[in-house]
C-alpha cells in the first residue's frame, strides 16, 4: 500500500512502530499532490518547506515519547479560510488575494499542539458562499470520480483532497452542508459538531451563529480521532462552550443493538435521485439488521428551512463582510475619494455569489424589512430547533440522505442560484438546530458516484452518530473504494 493511502489511525500506528518516518509521509503525500493536483486543483496554497521541518520535529518527538497523540506527524490539510500565521489566507476572494495571516486560530493551534503537519490550504467557494467550489476566485475544483463533477462545497477542495489521497485528513467549515454535502459527493466521511463544541477563532466568518469546523477524513475512527484533537472550550471565542471531551474513539464498539434511530418522512418525498434513496433504504436495512430499531418521526418545519437559511445567513454575512473595504488589509482599487475607494474595493473584490448575498442579507436587515424577514426567519428557526427536540425524546439519531442527487456537473447550476441553493436541502435544518451530523459513504449510483447517508445526533451527543456510523461502516465496503486516478 502506498503511504499516501493510508489513514489517519493506520498511519499512526506504523509512525510509532518507526516502520515509517512522517518526512516519508509527507514527501508521499506532496509526490501524490504533483502527480494529481493538475486536473483536481484541491489546493490553493502549499505549505512543502514548512511542513518538512514540521516532519522532522515530528519524527524527533517520536523517538523520545513513549505516548504520543495520534496526530503526530499526519499531514493535514485545511480550508482556506483558517488562519494560519505567515501563510497567505484568501478565502477563495480576490479581496484578500494578498493577505498573510498574523496568528494562528485556535483549531490550527491545537493541530500543531498535537503534532500534526499541516501541508496547504485547499480550494472553496468564495468566503464559503456555495455548493459546488465553482465559486471560487481563482478556479474551479473537480470531483476525483469524476473531473466533469463538481466536488461540492464550500468546502469542496478539502472533500477532493482527501477523497484523492492528497492529504490523510482534512478541515473544513460547515454552514449549511459545507462539510457533509462535499463529503457526500466525494465519498468520504464529513462532520460537521454541536455548535460551540470547537473553537471558531481564527476562522474567516461568513455566517456567525451556524459556522462550525470539522473533520473530513477516510473512515469514521479518523473523523473521531481528528475531532477529539480539535474540541474543547476557547476563551477566545465567546459562543465556545465549556463542557468535558469525550474520547470520541471509545465510542466506535461495532454495537447499535436496541439505538432508535429516526427515519424523516419529510426527507423522503419528491426530488430524490432513486438511485439515492435506494442506498439509503439498503443503509437503513442494514442498520436495522445490526440490532437497531427504525421508527419513523416527522420534522414538520423542514419546508420552511431552505427559506429561512438564505435570510439569516444572508443577514449575518452583510454584517461579517462590511469589514472588507479596502482599508485596512485586502485588495484597495484606486477612487477618487474615500467612498467612492469603497465602493470600487467591493465591487472589484468580491464575486457574483458574494454580492447576491450581501445584498440579500442587507435588504433583509433593513429599514422595514427587519420585521417581516429576519425577525420571521428567527421565529422559524426556533421551531425547527423545536422539532429536533421533540424527534429526540423517541430516537437516538436521525438518518436522512445528505444530498438529495449524486454530484451534478460542473456549469449545471452555477447559473441558477435557487436550483443551487436546493442542494442543500438536507443539510441547511441541522445548521439552523445546532445539532451535530454526519455524511458517510453508503453507495454509488450508474454512474460510478458516490452517495452519502447523513446521521443526526442530539446536542453534544457526537458519541452517538460516530458509534452508529461506525458500526454501519464495518459491515460495509463503501469507504474503502477509491476513485481511478492517474498513478505516478
Amino acid at each position: 500500500m502506498s503511504l499516501y493511502s493510508l489513514t489517519l489511525h493506520d498511519a499512526s500506528e506504523k509512525l510509532r512502530k518507526r516502520e515509517i518516518s512522517s518526512q516519508e509521509l509527507i514527501e508521499a503525500v506532496f509526490q501524490r499532490i504533483s502527480d494529481t493536483d493538475d486536473d483536481i486543483r484541491a489546493y490553493l496554497t502549499l505549505c512543502r518547506d514548512a511542513a518538512l521541518a514540521q516532519a522532522k520535529q515530528a519524527d524527533r518527538r517520536l523517538q523520545q515519547e513513549s505516548t504520543s497523540s495520534p496526530l503526530l506527524g499526519i499531514p493535514i490539510a485545511v480550508k482556506d479560510n483558517f488562519l494560519i500565521q505567515g501563510v497567505r489566507t484568501t478565502c477563495a476572494s480576490k479581496i484578500l488575494g494578498d493577505f498573510i495571516a498574523p496568528y494562528d486560530g485556535s483549531t490550527v493551534a491545537r493541530l500543531r499542539s498535537a503534532g500534526a503537519v499541516i501541508i496547504g490550504k485547499t480550494n472553496l467557494d468564495e468566503f464559503a458562499m456555495g455548493s459546488s467550489a465553482e465559486n471560487s476566485a481563482f478556479f474551479s475544483t473537480r470531483n476525483p470520480w469524476n473531473f466533469d463533477r463538481v466536488p461540492g462545497g464550500s468546502s469542496g477542495g478539502s472533500a477532493a483532497a482527501v477523497a484523492a489521497d492528497q492529504c490523510v485528513a482534512a478541515l473544513g467549515t460547515d454552514t449549511g452542508g459545507s462539510i457533509r454535502q462535499p463529503a457526500a459527493f466525494c465519498g468520504i466521511v464529513g462532520l460537521k459538531p454541536t455548535y460551540g463544541r470547537v473553537s471558531r477563532y481564527g476562522i474567516i466568518a461568513f455566517a456567525s451563529s451556524m459556522d462550525q469546523v470539522g473533520p473530513m477524513t477516510k473512515d469514521v475512527r479518523d473523523c473521531a480521532l481528528l475531532l477529539e484533537a480539535i474540541s474543547g472550550h476557547d476563551q477566545a471565542d465567546a459562543t465556545s462552550v465549556n463542557r468535558p471531551v469525550p474520547k470520541y474513539s471509545e465510542s466506535l464498539t461495532g454495537d447499535i443493538k436496541s439505538l432508535r434511530l429516526g427515519i424523516p418522512k419529510e426527507y423522503f418525498t419528491t426530488g430524490l435521485q432513486p438511485a439515492v434513496e435506494q442506498s439509503i433504504g439498503a443503509a437503513i436495512g442494514q442498520l436495522e439488521k445490526s440490532g437497531a430499531i427504525i421508527q419513523e418521526i416527522s420534522l414538520p418545519h423542514t419546508e420552511y428551512a431552505v427559506a429561512v437559511y438564505y435570510i439569516v445567513a444572508t443577514a449575518e454575512a452583510s454584517s461579517n463582510l462590511a469589514r472588507y473595504d479596502g482599508m485596512r488589509f485586502g485588495h484597495r482599487a484606486a477612487g477618487k475619494d474615500l467612498t467612492e475607494t469603497y465602493m470600487l474595493s467591493r465591487e472589484e473584490g468580491f464575486g457574483p455569489e458574494v454580492k447576491r448575498r450581501i445584498m440579500l442579507g442587507t435588504y433583509a436587515l433593513s429599514a422595514g424589512y427587519y420585521d417581516a424577514y429576519y425577525l420571521k426567519a428567527q421565529r422559524v428557526r426556533a421551531l425547527i430547533r423545536r422539532d429536533f427536540d421533540e424527534a429526540f425524546k423517541h430516537c437516538d439519531a436521525i438518518i436522512t440522505p445528505t444530498s438529495p442527487t449524486t454530484a451534478f456537473k460542473i456549469g449545471e447550476k452555477i447559473q441558477n442560484p435557487l436550483e443551487m441553493y436546493l442542494s442543500d436541502i438536507c443539510t441547511i435544518s441541522i445548521n439552523l438546530a445546532g445539532v451535530p451530523a454526519l455524511s458517510l459513504p453508503c453507495g454509488f449510483d450508474a454512474g460510478g458516484l458516490p452517495i452519502g447517508m447523513q446521521i443526526i445526533g442530539k446536542h453534544f451527543d457526537e458519541s452517538t452518530i460516530l458509534r452508529a456510523a461506525y458500526a454501519y461502516e464495518q459491515q460495509t465496503h463503501w469507504h474503502k473504494k477509491k476513485p481511478r486516478l492517474n498513478q505516478p
